[in-house]
């Protein structure tokens, strides 16, 4: 029997708060790739969750571009998140597909994704409230 996803904003959330917990678990464990895909996939789940309180039909991506664009069309001030959602979407390629190029992903980085990925999440929890 095949599901269907939810179409509450808040079952969205649920699982981006632990895929950001993960993220923070594996970045303190020095699995930077990892903590990679998971912080992609918390900012994919809140931008899907805030598009669905807007009324837009789910549709399955893993691109966070598409889904920042269409948060932009509700409020262009999600526009100050765009080269970090761009470098995010490379994280979730690099940890799930092989490359022939190593990752040159770095704890900076990673570090500064997890600060403005939090400041993304906090921003669409006080616009859905």
């Amino acid at each position: 029997m095949q599901s269907e996803e939810s179409q509450y904003p808040e079952d969205w959330f649920r699982i981006g708060d632990k895929e950001l917990k993960r993220a923070k678990n594996l970045f303190d464990l020095n699995d930077l790739e990892g903590a990679g895909f998971n912080v992609q996939q918390a900012v994919e789940k809140y931008l899907k969750g805030y598009l669905l309180s807007k009324g837009w039909k789910l549709r399955k991506t893993h691109d966070l571009e598409p889904l920042l664009n269409e948060a932009i069309s509700h409020d262009p001030s999600f526009g100050e998140f765009r080269s970090t959602c761009l470098k995010m979407t490379e994280y979730y390629v690099e940890e799930r597909y092989p490359l022939t190029v190593v990752s040159k992903l770095t704890e900076e980085e990673l570090r500064e994704s997890l600060s403005t990925a939090e400041e993304l999440i906090n921003k669409i929890r006080e616009l859905v409230e």
